[in-house]
């Protein structure tokens, strides 16, 4: 019972159609022979015997249908011409039997007179039979291989989604998050007011990042929230060594983008270009509508090439870049990836998303009241 169980539905209910398609075959073949030719009641039993042998054969077929699914299409179709050979030669024997044997019409010569017989129009139905059967086992293998590829590529979707949701919220940096808790321990004495206002925005940039799943996007103004608590914080570690300059296009505020998009290109900046250097640095962020096209842009003239570790993403270091790009590339297309441009004044990283025109909506009032907030 168990090894029944195991069968898929869709193979128990081919065999059923199969052995009803048949049966209804056989019974009005059988009538009509009775009817016309034979009008005896043997005729009937000799067709449920018949019927009987098929219902068998037809789970053979099915095994050895499998079997041949493992070697290449000439050996299928090589081994299938065997099959149906067989099939014949098993199902004459069986009707040589019923009609001539059990009548005492016995030998080699009857025997094969009277499989030629069946060669014959009216006896070509045993080669229907296994074609038809083959014939619906490669059906349900076809529609079960759409299916298959459908399921694998709907987990390859859901896994990808969990990685970019892992890489997400993996993107505050460990370092990023001591430095900042020294930080606050250093306000706390000197100026408690400053050490809650940089809690304050830690908690936004974790709540953000938490919120944020790599299947929905969110509007840019909400990215620039983000990123200026991010800069914020940093700036309380760098003070004036560090500079952070938004040029973005007011039209461009309510333009949906990934969440986090930015954040590692900024990181990038900060950790690859200005720390290192000793009189800091500008940051800039450039916002642009061109057409159909928004242009995003952070550069800075820290280091550059003169910088040990150009960009983060590289085999040698971390997600950051490398998780960006593809990002940009699985839900925009390859033209959208990062565009990376480095020398020894600065470094710049770019990227465009394609937009619609009526998907470019000016910035509502409850957006400005609650950026006001």
């Amino acid at each position: 019972m168990k090894l029944i169980d195991d069968i898929p539905n869709t193979w128990k209910r081919a065999y059923l159609w199969l052995c009803f398609w048949f049966a209804i075959n056989y019974g009005v073949g059988a009538f009509i022979e009775w009817k016309l030719n034979t009008p005896y009641t043997y005729v009937f039993w000799n067709a449920a015997h018949l019927f009987e042998a098929l219902v068998i054969l037809i789970i053979g077929i099915f095994f050895y249908s499998d079997w041949l699914f493992k070697f290449s299409v000439y050996v299928q179709v090589a081994g299938h011409l065997i099959g149906t050979m067989v099939h014949f030669l098993a199902m004459g024997s069986l009707s040589y039997y019923l009609e001539n044997y059990r009548e005492g019409y016995i030998g080699w010569d009857v025997w094969k007179d009277h499989l030629v017989g069946l060669l014959r129009w009216e006896g070509l139905h045993f080669h229907d039979q296994y074609i038809i059967t083959v014939g619906v086992y490669y059906v349900i293998r076809y529609f079960q291989g759409l299916q298959n590829q459908q399921k694998e590529k709907s987990e390859l979707t859901l896994k990808n989604r969990e990685m970019q949701i892992s890489l997400l919220k993996s993107q505050i940096n460990p370092h990023f998050l001591f430095n900042t808790l020294n930080s606050i321990n250093t306000l706390i004495g000197a100026n408690k007011e400053q050490a809650r206002k940089v809690i304050t925005q830690l908690s936004d940039i974790f709540r953000y990042a938490l919120d944020s799943h790599g299947d929905q996007m969110v509007r840019l103004i909400h990215e620039l929230d983000f990123i200026d608590n991010y800069i914020r914080i940093q700036q309380v570690r760098f003070g004036e060594r560090m500079q952070f300059v938004k040029q973005v296009d007011f039209t461009c505020l309510s333009v949906a983008i990934p969440p986090m998009i930015l954040q590692p290109l900024v990181e990038n900046s900060v950790k690859y270009g200005i720390a290192p250097k000793d009189d800091g640095g500008t940051i800039i962020l450039t916002v642009k509508r061109f057409n159909n096209m928004i242009f995003f842009e952070v550069k800075d003239d820290g280091l550059g090439s003169n910088a040990k570790k150009v960009m983060d993403g590289t085999p040698s270091g971390g997600v950051g870049l490398k998780n960006t790009d593809q990002r940009l590339k699985s839900i925009f297309g390859p033209g959208s990836g990062l565009r990376i441009r480095s020398n020894e004044w600065g470094y710049s990283v770019s990227f465009f998303i394609p937009i619609e025109d009526d998907k470019v909506q000016q910035l509502t009032m409850q957006d400005l009241n609650s950026k006001a907030v």
